[in-house]
């Protein structure tokens, strides 16, 4: 199995954007940091939620995507004329918080927890994507795409705050392990659309 490691840390900020030809508030951009991040209960320094109902709060304090779907998006978007082929995804392109490797969404129950060297950090729901997401991705199909493939990241909650830096490892430990975050996502997601 490939070591988990973090590699990447993304904030960004809340601005007005252009969306399904509307002017909505949005923090979904986000880019890629450099050095220790600091970690508080309600996410990562620096980093904003324009809508608490679908980001933030305690319980999605933070959001997680494995980088092994990266070039799933990545070929898609240039299928949808979105981006060029061959052309890679910016990290934070999706909203996410931190890009891991070696953690699939298949590896995740509710209440696992992510042991960083300087936080903990406890799986809490999938993401649900909506329009933000496809407009963000560049191509209404995305949402569509997101809910089939299962590859929905994971919202974290921020158990022992501290700092994330990029090129960190961590280590998975079990919680109860009662529903597991594929269950979770497919119980959520419109009927016949969850796959994976």
């Amino acid at each position: 199995m490939q070591a988990m490691q973090v590699l990447k840390v993304c904030t960004g900020t809340a601005r007005q954007r252009l969306m399904q030809g509307q002017s909505v508030l949005s923090a979904i951009a986000k880019t890629a940091v450099a050095g220790p991040v600091a970690v508080r209960p309600l996410g990562l320094q620096g980093d904003e939620q324009a809508d608490p109902t679908a980001h933030g709060g305690l319980s999605k304090a933070v959001y997680a995507y494995p980088s092994e779907h990266l070039p799933f998006w990545q070929t898609v978007r240039a299928q949808a004329g979105a981006a060029a082929w061959g052309e890679a995804l910016p990290p934070g392109l999706l909203g996410e918080n931190l890009l891991l490797q070696g953690l699939l969404e298949a590896d995740l129950w509710i209440g696992d927890r992510l042991r960083l060297p300087h936080c903990v950090l406890a799986v809490s729901e999938p993401r649900i994507p909506c329009f933000k997401f496809a407009a963000a991705m560049g191509f209404a199909q995305a949402v569509k795409l997101m809910q089939q493939s299962g590859f929905c990241g994971a919202y974290l909650a921020v158990l022992e705050p501290g700092t994330v830096c990029a090129g960190e490892a961590f280590t998975l430990e079990p919680g109860p392990r009662e529903v597991s975050l594929r269950e979770l996502f497919r119980a959520r997601v419109p009927a016949g659309t969850a796959g994976r």
